[in-house]
């Protein structure tokens, strides 16, 4: 008896339903980041993003979702031509190449490197060491959360949901996993291993990329080996570094302390907070100190009025900024060179010399200060 159309038509049916089930459960299991450019961007900078976040102290996930959303993953005019994949504009101190581009105002002047490394640098910097940006850095560098919403504080970008969508695309494409790896270890995964081969399992071309899968294995295992003996850290905050501390009096032979009071220290030079009723003479001569010596230690060529809790040096500035404080971003137009010079406990002829300035050079919103070599 021949099987009737319907039944025919029912088998195909039935057939039709479980291919059609197969492919869902594939599509389901492949997840949003199989293959899409999000994913190969953050495979691409992942090295890039964890090596600054061992130089700078920004995670490696926030680095990456950052990029991922500004550029739109590398494909934006300004990274494809540009190599700047975070949108970083030219300020007043910028020698280098530049295109005009619109944005807050029409054809902005955006930063052009030589390569996208310098660009994931600049960033990391500029994070760093601008003064409303130096609160992120006292959270752990595995709180991406903190740092999403921190950013969104701080006013990187006026979009009301920056936080959510930095989230979103750490946790949908696992950058987090980033912020536990070591420079060795992320520099072990391959891109191309971690492709997944389309030729046939005995091809010539199949068997090579066991073979290349295999040895990516070791080598990224004896990398987390190497890297757990080279201790890699993250370097300390910029606010826990500029905070004040306890000069030890009594390890001190270089001066003699004839007034009772606390003495404090950044990057090592021992300093006073002024009194009500206070002149740079009188501290000078507590001190043991010639008048004119406190006011060349503090950068003054003449006597001025102290205000109560000014910072007065007892003991010379350094060439230089403590390590983990190489640079300073101008954030007003106001600032002058010879207040962030005592704030960082730095000479101010040292860093006029470092930077290239004159004594009549004014200090802009953006500009860049060099504290350190």
């Amino acid at each position: 008896m021949k099987p009737s159309l319907i039944t025919v038509c029912s088998g195909l049916a039935a057939r039709l339903l479980i291919v059609l089930a197969l492919l869902l459960c594939i599509f389901a299991n492949a997840g949003p980041n199989d293959s899409s450019p999000q994913q190969r961007y953050a495979e691409q900078w992942a090295a890039t993003a964890v090596r600054e976040m061992y130089r700078s102290g920004v995670p490696a996930s926030i680095t990456l979702a950052q990029g991922i959303l500004e550029s739109r993953s590398g494909q934006s005019a300004l990274a494809s031509e540009g190599n700047n994949h975070f949108g970083i504009k030219c300020h007043t101190d910028w020698k280098g190449k530049s295109m005009k581009m619109d944005d807050d105002s029409k054809g902005e002047c955006f930063r052009v490197y030589d390569n996208a490394d310098e660009s994931f640098k600049d960033h990391s910097d500029f994070l760093r060491y601008r003064d409303r940006y130096k609160f992120l850095f006292d959270f752990d560098t595995k709180d991406y959360e903190s740092w999403a919403y921190g950013l969104k504080k701080a006013g990187y970008a006026t979009d009301p949901s920056y936080a959510s969508k930095l989230i979103r695309i750490i946790e949908d494409y696992n950058l987090a996993k980033y912020d536990s790896m070591s420079i060795a270890e992320v520099e072990a995964l391959s891109p191309a291993v971690r492709e997944v081969s389309n030729e046939p399992e005995n091809s010539k071309e199949s068997k090579m990329s066991r073979r290349q899968a295999r040895k990516a294995e070791k080598k990224a295992a004896k990398a987390k080996k190497s890297a757990s003996e080279e201790n890699e850290v993250i370097p300390e905050s910029p606010l826990s570094l500029e905070t004040a501390v306890i000069f030890d009096q009594k390890a001190s032979e270089s001066f003699n302390f004839s007034l009772r009071r606390e003495v404090y220290a950044t990057n090592g030079v021992a300093f006073v907070y002024a009194i009500e009723g206070e002149t740079y003479e009188s501290i000078a001569s507590a001190f043991n100190l010639f008048h004119k010596e406190i006011l060349k230690i503090n950068d003054l060529s003449s006597n001025e009025k102290l205000i109560a809790g000014t910072v007065v040096y007892i003991q010379q500035k350094k060439a230089q900024a403590e390590k983990g404080l190489d640079k300073y971003i101008v954030e007003d137009d106001g600032e002058n060179l010879r207040d962030i010079c005592q704030r960082f406990a730095v000479k101010l002829s040292s860093i006029r010399k470092l930077n290239g300035f004159d004594e009549k050079h004014m200090l802009r919103s953006g500009d860049t200060i060099i504290l350190r070599k």
